[in-house]
């Protein structure tokens, strides 16, 4: 690079004194426009396949989500898309289950926080095993064995459903006669 340098010292005045051929400005400004829109041509290339790549990540992790948070019932099958006549059995059942619960709603008891926690846990267990059977269902339709496990489910459900009932009105019943019996010794 020295020796340009020193050619260019050497001829500085050849360079200053002569002026670029005719025609030469409107040549420069045609290929710097070129290597401008080639340039920009380009470049655009990459940000449409970069948003392409995110379009699809979305996609696909939107579709990954709804399949397996949003609608995890999916995931399983109930009696009734087994056959009609178990649609019967499950349609049996769960009236019964939910003619229970809101019996045990209903109940106007006050009973302390621990019994009322112990109870929504149960619920919550039991319900869990039914839908793992659900999922098992849905993996193997038709298994006779987890059909019969799914209904033996409900009838035990049903009847611990029954006897927390049961325990309950007879809290009840004796909270209800021991105000009774306070009320006639105060009056």
């Amino acid at each position: 690079m020295s020796n340009i340098d020193e050619t260019i010292r050497k001829h500085r005045g050849f360079f200053d004194e002569e002026e670029p051929s005719e025609g030469h400005l409107e040549r420069f400004r045609n290929k710097l426009e070129q290597r401008f829109t080639a340039r920009k041509r380009i470049n655009i290339g990459p940000y449409l396949l970069k948003a392409a790549v995110v379009t699809l990540l979305v996609t696909l992790s939107s579709l990954y989500s709804w399949e397996h948070f949003i609608r995890p019932e999916s995931r399983t099958m109930t009696l009734s898309q087994v056959s009609p006549q178990y649609k019967e059995v499950e349609t049996f059942y769960v009236r019964q289950v939910n003619m229970l619960e809101n019996e045990i709603v209903g109940i106007d008891f006050t009973f302390d926080g621990e019994h009322k926690r112990m109870l929504d846990e149960e619920m919550k267990l039991m319900d869990a095993s039914f839908r793992e059977l659900q999922k098992e269902l849905k993996a193997n339709p038709g298994d006779e064995r987890i059909i019969n496990a799914m209904i033996e489910h409900y009838q035990t459900k049903i009847e611990v459903m029954s006897y927390i009932l049961d325990q309950l009105k007879q809290v009840k019943s004796t909270n209800h006669q021991k105000d009774e019996s306070h009320e006639k010794v105060s009056i």
